[in-house]
């Protein structure tokens, strides 16, 4: 994996991701300070009330956080996460989550990440904040 950029190292890492799998997550676009995923909701993925359970959600804004966040090739981790949910959604659903890099340092970024279901309707959205560590990501070769 050497002598690769940044989003295409990603891309392969979430192919051999394991959470990602089991949710079977699909990575739509990766480049500098970007990502969208998608995800259908299954019945495995409900909630008490039959709706998508807070926790599949979150697992689908996290990954598009994950490839934005680390999409500079530098290692970057989760400091916060700040989810707001909007409307339910239920089997069957295809969501997909968009992060976008709001503001970059070299030590911390803010990125918000929103989910739409396939009918472009706003399901949640989140504010993000890593810390940018002075590792590159492990494969890049620098």
């Amino acid at each position: 994996m050497v002598n690769k950029d940044a989003p295409s190292l990603l891309r392969e890492m979430v192919e051999e991701e394991s959470f990602a799998r089991l949710l079977d997550i699909k990575v739509l676009e990766i480049k500098e300070g970007y990502a969208r995923v998608k995800g259908a909701v299954t019945k495995q993925m409900l909630n008490i009330h039959g709706t998508t359970h807070g926790g599949a959600l979150f697992a689908l804004v996290d990954e598009a956080f994950e490839l934005a966040s680390n999409s500079h090739g530098t290692v970057a981790v989760a400091l916060n996460m700040n989810i707001i949910f909007f409307a339910p959604t239920g089997p069957g659903d295809i969501l997909t989550a968009e992060a976008r890099e709001i503001f970059r340092t070299n030590r911390t970024a803010t990125y918000q990440i929103d989910v739409t279901n396939d009918h472009e309707k706003l399901i949640a959205t989140c504010q993000a904040l890593v810390y940018r560590k002075k590792d590159s990501l492990p494969g890049l070769g620098k």
